[in-house]
């Protein structure tokens, strides 16, 4: 038997949900959500901290801005003072040649 007009109205209503006036879509979250999140509701919030300029390389690179600089200039101040280059007192650094141990 065909139903009443008011029953069928009521029935399309209910089945045929009207769209968001915000236009937020539970269907779509829900799709967006189950893509690489593995049951972890926070996890697509969290994946741009991995992705881009964030990366664990990047993150690293940028945590000790001025070493490789500092390590350059360490070596050439290493291999001038083994070359003799630097001022030094004929490299008697320990023989007690400052001292007067007379007392």
């Amino acid at each position: 038997a065909p139903l009443p007009p008011a029953a069928r109205e009521a029935l399309t209503s209910v089945t045929m949900a009207r769209p968001s006036i915000t236009g937020f879509d539970p269907k779509k979250l829900a799709a967006a959500s189950a893509n690489g999140t593995k049951g972890d509701p926070w996890a697509r919030y969290e994946q741009w901290r991995y992705t881009g300029p964030f990366t664990r390389f990047q993150r690293f690179k940028g945590s000790f801005p001025g070493l490789g600089i500092a390590t350059v200039a360490f070596g050439v101040y290493l291999a001038a003072e083994q070359a003799g280059l630097l001022g030094s007192e004929g490299g008697h650094h320990g023989d007690g040649g400052h001292h007067d141990e007379t007392t």
